[in-house]
């Protein structure tokens, strides 16, 4: 089997328990007229779960991972028969997740990224489906978890010797401090919508090194990885290149004079 067979075999395996996990969860809250959540769904599983929800014209769900921005999320799945979910949303968050703040030494602003907290945790024998986004500071984080695990890790965490100075603290998701990062609209000049010919525009290189870039497993579409250079990308596809940036494709605005596509493009 090659590797793109491989890699379609793995993902739809993966997306039908994401699936049947969420039908299970959609038949409970009908049966009990209350509301489910799942743990944390990256962009990915988002994106195909949202897809279902759409297809079965079902309304009643919401995406939430502790602030409008956040990329990881939780999927809630509720009632309103029982009591009313908009009135006690607040609620319902703080008991699904966890804001843990931890503030580091002075000495150690700055020295720490996004996959020094995240491995950290990993560490501590945290599933990556237990961890939402993590907010990076100067001066520390702000680490949004499922609550099932915060007693564990508000306990252990200390026990790493990075962070045995620290101050860790729980606070409130309204309470959550978020920047979102400047986006920039640019125009790019492609003579298709196919992958490699974007993705020779986007990461400013030859057509053939953007190939090599979506052979070598680096090009997501939607939050998946693709390995088709020839896959025709749809207005409003998020591109992903690692190493290169994440970018939105907005809206064909036009043609040249020579017959090339005038694409708008958000650039994170």
């Amino acid at each position: 089997m090659d590797k793109i067979s491989e890699l379609s075999k793995k993902q739809k395996n993966d997306e039908k328990i994401l699936i049947a996990n969420v039908l299970d969860k959609i038949n409970y809250v009908k049966t009990r007229n209350n509301y489910e959540n799942t743990f944390f769904l990256d962009l990915s599983q988002q994106f195909k779960v949202e897809k279902m929800l759409q297809l079965r014209k079902f309304e009643d769900y919401e995406f939430f991972g502790g602030f409008e921005k956040a990329e990881r999320k939780m999927l809630f799945i509720f009632s309103d028969k029982i009591f009313n979910y908009e009135e006690n949303k607040n609620e319902i968050y703080n008991k699904a997740m966890s804001v843990i703040n931890l503030k580091l030494t002075k000495e150690q602003y700055g020295q720490y990224e996004h996959k020094t907290y995240l491995g950290a945790l990993i560490k501590l024998g945290i599933k990556r489906e237990m961890i939402g986004d993590i907010i990076v500071k100067n001066e520390g984080a702000e680490i949004i978890i499922s609550s099932e695990v915060e007693k564990y890790v508000m306990s252990n965490l200390k026990l790493l010797t990075r962070f045995q100075k620290s101050e860790i603290e729980k606070i409130k998701i309204e309470d959550i401090n978020y920047i979102a990062p400047k986006t920039k609209i640019v125009n790019i000049i492609v003579p298709s919508m196919r992958l490699d010919a974007i993705v020779s525009e986007l990461a400013k290189c030859s057509r053939n090194e953007a190939q090599e870039l979506i052979e070598q497993e680096r090009v997501f579409v939607n939050f998946n990885e693709e390995l088709v250079c020839s896959k025709k990308v749809e207005i409003n596809s998020f591109i992903s290149i690692r190493g290169k940036g994440r970018f939105k494709i907005l809206n064909e605005i036009g043609k040249t004079k020579h017959g090339n596509l005038n694409i708008e493009v958000e650039v994170w």
